[in-house]
C-alpha cells in the first residue's frame, strides 16, 4: 500500500459528503423528499423549462436516474412536463405551485444544515475551502501521463 488510509484525502472528502447527505436525508424526511428530488426541484426553480437531460447534468446524475426522480415528482404533482416549443422530442420541466411550496419547506430544512457549515468557517475560510475543492476537482480531472 503506497499511502496509509489515514493520509488519503479522498476518505475525508467522502466522510464529509456522507455526513452532509445523511443530515439532508434526515431533514428532508419531514417533507417526504429525497435529496435527489430536492436537488432536482431546486435546479428546476432556478431553470424553469429545462430539459430532463440538462437537469440530469445540473444535478450530476445519469439521465436514467433523473427519469426516475422526475417520474416520482410528476406522480406527486410537484412538476409539470410540457412539449418544448422548438425540439419535438424534448419536454420542458417546470415546478408546479405545489412543488414550489414543498421546495420552500424543504429548502428551509436543508438551508439550516448548510448554515451550520457556514457558521463553522470564517468568510475567508469559506473562500479558501471553495478554492481548494475546485483545485481538487481540477487535479482529479487531469489525464494521467
Amino acid at each position: 500500500m503506497t499511502l496509509p488510509a489515514q493520509d488519503r484525502l479522498g476518505l475525508d472528502i467522502k466522510r464529509t459528503e456522507q455526513a452532509l447527505m445523511s443530515a439532508k436525508t434526515a431533514a428532508l424526511k419531514d417533507v417526504s423528499l429525497t435529496v435527489a428530488q430536492y436537488a432536482a426541484l431546486l435546479a428546476l426553480a432556478d431553470n424553469p423549462g429545462i430539459s430532463s437531460a440538462a437537469l440530469a447534468r445540473a444535478c450530476m446524475v445519469s439521465p436514467q436516474a433523473m427519469t426516475t426522480v422526475l417520474r416520482n415528482l410528476d406522480d406527486r404533482g410537484l412538476i409539470e412536463r410540457t412539449p418544448h416549443p422548438w425540439h419535438q422530442n424534448a419536454l420542458q420541466v417546470r415546478v408546479t405551485d405545489t412543488g414550489a411550496e414543498l421546495l420552500r419547506q424543504a429548502d428551509e430544512r436543508a438551508h439550516r444544515i448548510e448554515q451550520r457549515i457556514l457558521e463553522e468557517l470564517t468568510p475567508q475560510e469559506q473562500e479558501t475551502l471553495r478554492a481548494l475543492l475546485a483545485r481538487c476537482v481540477t487535479a482529479i480531472q487531469v489525464e494521467p501521463g
